[in-house]
């Protein structure tokens, strides 16, 4: 079996076997989303955005959904999204199929373990994600955070599993001379400041 679908492919209660309502799929994959999207846009507000379009592409696309694949297929969704978002450089807009379907979404009430990992991301690791290219980011976030291997990046980016991995070293290449002040191997160099003498005390030392 796909790695890929074994991982994401079945929902609490056992595999999918028919097309799932609004509900059941946000029950199902809402804190997954969310981690993603939290981890791909670096903050709150941008990820219950992100989340809450990808499962509006979601459920307006049903009809192309095979049962059995909406992990897989929610976080090509929503990587894609973001990866959108990202070249139109434009706020998403989340276009409302049904009147009070965002009050279904669970974002607001995420579990204490998500709650502390939203809001403790180290500092110095989001400032570093977030300045990489959006394709670095989106490889690296699936990768190294998501735990998918270079061939599950690959079906989830739609691309070449050897530009999957340009981007992955390269990104971690980045991120390491980002975060090179964090590493015990290289010390912050010693400086001494000296003690400034006032201009008019200068003068009269040196007359």
């Amino acid at each position: 079996m796909n790695t890929l679908r074994s991982q994401l492919s079945a929902s609490s209660d056992g595999p999918e076997t028919e097309t799932p309502s609004w509900d059941a799929m946000v029950l199902d994959h809402g804190q997954q989303v969310f981690r993603l999207a939290y981890r791909l846009t670096g903050n709150r507000q941008d990820a219950e955005d992100l989340s809450q379009e990808a499962f509006v592409r979601a459920f307006n696309a049903l009809e192309k959904y095979t049962p059995g694949t909406m992990g897989g297929w929610l976080h090509r969704i929503t990587t894609n999204l973001f990866l959108d978002q990202a070249r139109r450089k434009s706020k998403i807009r989340f276009d409302r199929f049904a009147e009070g379907a965002e009050d279904r979404f669970p974002s607001s009430a995420v579990t204490p373990e998500r709650d502390f990992e939203f809001n403790n991301l180290d500092v110095d690791v989001a400032r570093a994600l977030k300045a990489l290219a959006p394709d670095f980011r989106a490889a690296i976030v699936l990768c190294d955070m998501e735990g998918f291997s270079y061939e599950e990046v690959s079906q989830i980016l739609n691309v070449k599993l050897g530009t999957v991995r340009s981007r992955i070293h390269r990104g971690r290449a980045m991120l390491r001379d980002a975060l090179a002040h964090r590493n015990p191997a290289n010390p912050v160099p010693l400086t001494v400041s000296l003690p400034r003498i006032p201009l008019g005390l200068r003068t009269a030392q040196q007359g």
